[in-house]
């Protein structure tokens, strides 16, 4: 019994570290294919068109929402401690430095992630991307290449006006709703704010963009078994860009904050 028990351990760590190697190689070729030439510029702009321009509703109503959720809560509990004052500053370097850049991340994998994974691994069952390899077109060229690049300068400007967007809510509703004095509001946002907390914020979104496009990319590359295997590797790629993200911003906070 305690044999089989270490045998299983041993085969899930097997199997997990085979994973491991696999995304590996699968991310120093992308990147590889990145930076050398040729370069698909046409797709590349079709790209942008399709992780940065479309998101751009989803991404705001999330901020708009989230910052006056924020500024909500933050008032709830610094009442307590007769601290309201410090709304704007939490909001606004909260919203910043966290907030916009793991939420974006986060709604960015839901929506293009998924469907990056969708279109590759449909290419990939119905031989399209073996087809291309025929053609002598390097699929990672071709396919993964521009999705990253794509991903990796698109999310930080959703994240630069995820900030805008999420500050606004938390002024209307601070303004409109808490009884704070617009120009009191704004000189506590603008007096405490620094470069440091915008540019860290804009540097996590680049690798969640990363993560989002590269989790998408591989297991769609990866799905096999027709429309059942597209669905899981849908699934995954969501789901292991929603992990990383979580996981890499704790990485990227203890890095940025040093």
């Amino acid at each position: 019994m305690e044999w089989n028990f270490l045998a299983t351990i041993g085969r899930v760590f097997i199997a997990f570290m085979a994973s491991v190697g696999r995304i590996t190689k699968f991310t120093g070729l992308s990147i590889r294919h990145c930076v050398i030439p040729p370069f698909y510029l046409r797709l590349f702009l079709r790209q942008l068109m399709n992780i940065g321009y479309y998101s751009l509703p989803v991404v705001g109503m999330t901020a708009l929402f989230t910052g006056m959720v924020l500024a909500l809560q933050i008032f709830i509990g610094s009442s307590r401690f007769n601290a309201e004052s410090a709304v704007a500053t939490i909001v606004v370097i909260g919203l910043t430095r966290e907030l916009a850049p793991v939420l974006s991340g986060l709604m960015i994998a839901g929506r293009v992630g998924a469907a990056i994974a969708a279109e590759i691994g449909t290419m990939r069952v119905t031989e399209q991307i073996d087809a291309l390899v025929t053609l002598s077109t390097n699929p990672f060229k071709y396919l993964v290449a521009p999705r990253l690049l794509a991903g990796m300068i698109t999310l930080p400007i959703l994240v630069l006006v995820a900030d805008i967007i999420g500050v606004s809510g938390g002024f209307l509703v601070s303004t409109e709703k808490l009884g704070f004095n617009p120009s009191t509001y704004l000189n506590n946002t603008f007096q405490y704010l620094e470069v440091n907390d915008v540019v860290s914020g804009l540097i996590k979104a680049a690798f969640f963009g990363f993560i989002v496009s590269l989790m998408g990319c591989y297991h769609g590359f990866h799905s096999t078994g027709g429309a059942q295997g597209v669905g899981r590797a849908t699934t995954n790629a969501v789901v292991s860009s929603f992990v990383l993200i979580l996981i890499s911003d704790y990485f990227l906070t203890v890095l940025l904050t040093d």
